[in-house]
């Protein structure tokens, strides 16, 4: 194919995505960041293997970091300045501390129980502007909380026993601090651009990991250098991807294809790890998110009237 013909394929398929619907196009990228996040996630717990949690953490972000400096640098560092420091530490400081409480139990539970456990993320959102941004709890919301909880004991309460259960928890807890995370994300794409906002989570959670990256240290191998700079390319990706989802549309309209981050998490899983998901972790994601996309769609709906 000739440059102009690749040219001209391009330029049809940027028309054909600028027609689509806000929400199908923040859908189309929250899809493609959730696929992105599987390649992430299941070569992050290979090193994570051999490498201290946290210091897989560092690496990873830092890796990210390296990977985006010659875009950076070639656009000039005052084109990646932030229109306010402020909220961009507190996602760093909200966002590193859901990552180490992830990092921790990654290594440790299966990708698809990490993903039906993600799936909270959106009820702790409900939640939190209930209590923390005094909204007020309606009947709906408080039916899809309740069945986001029982579909998380249903996941829960068979690896409860042990020390997995132990892992399990801190997975589960980690997901009202991603939830802040992303509404503070949502905040910030109204004054910065995707770029800007990944590669300043990147600088924070660098930041923010170095002191307990170095409690552990173990120097990488060669190999292992290689697949951090693999997730940093592909976590960089996925952010981007998931911030272009968020200042397309809103968060609820993206909720409805999370369900397929638990169909490709299972099924990257099974071929690298042997992990077959259970009938409960299947049967426990799908309650989340049909109670996760219950109320999103509820919420859509009210804003619209």
């Amino acid at each position: 194919m000739t440059l102009r013909a690749t040219a001209i394929a391009l330029h049809r398929r940027l028309d054909f995505a600028s027609a689509l619907s806000p929400a199908l196009r923040g859908m189309l990228w929250m899809s493609l960041a959730g696929l992105v996040f599987t390649f992430l996630n299941t070569t992050m717990r290979v090193v994570s293997q051999h490498i201290p949690p946290f210091e897989t953490q560092f690496l990873r972000y830092l890796c990210g970091l390296l990977v985006m400096m010659p875009i950076v640098l070639r656009a000039g560092l005052a084109a990646y300045n932030p229109k306010g420091i402020t909220g961009q530490l507190w996602r760093g400081v909200v966002h590193t501390s859901g990552l180490l409480l992830w990092f921790i139990a990654l290594p440790h539970i299966g990708l698809a129980d990490m993903t039906a456990l993600g799936f909270t993320s959106p009820i702790f959102i409900m939640l939190g502007a209930t209590f923390i941004l005094k909204e007020r709890m309606r009947a709906d919301r408080m039916i899809a909380a309740g069945i986001g909880f029982f579909g998380v004991l249903v996941v829960l309460l068979p690896n409860l026993s042990g020390a997995g259960g132990i892992y399990n928890l801190a997975m589960l807890a980690s997901s009202p601090l991603f939830a802040a995370s992303f509404l503070i994300t949502k905040a910030l794409t109204k004054r910065d651009r995707p770029e800007v906002i990944v590669v300043w989570q990147s600088i924070t959670v660098s930041f923010f990991s170095l002191p307990f990256a170095l409690m552990d240290w173990i120097w990488p191998s060669p190999l292992e250098w290689l697949a951090f700079a693999i997730c940093g390319v592909l976590g960089s990706t996925g952010h981007y991807c998931m911030t272009r989802a968020l200042r397309t549309t809103d968060i609820s309209a993206t909720q409805s294809v999370k369900f397929l981050d638990l169909i490709w998490n299972a099924t990257a899983g099974y071929i690298v790890f042997s992990d077959a998901p259970t009938q409960t972790t299947l049967l426990g994601g799908a309650v989340i998110f049909c109670a996760t996309t219950w109320i999103a769609r509820r919420e859509a709906r009210a804003r619209a009237a």
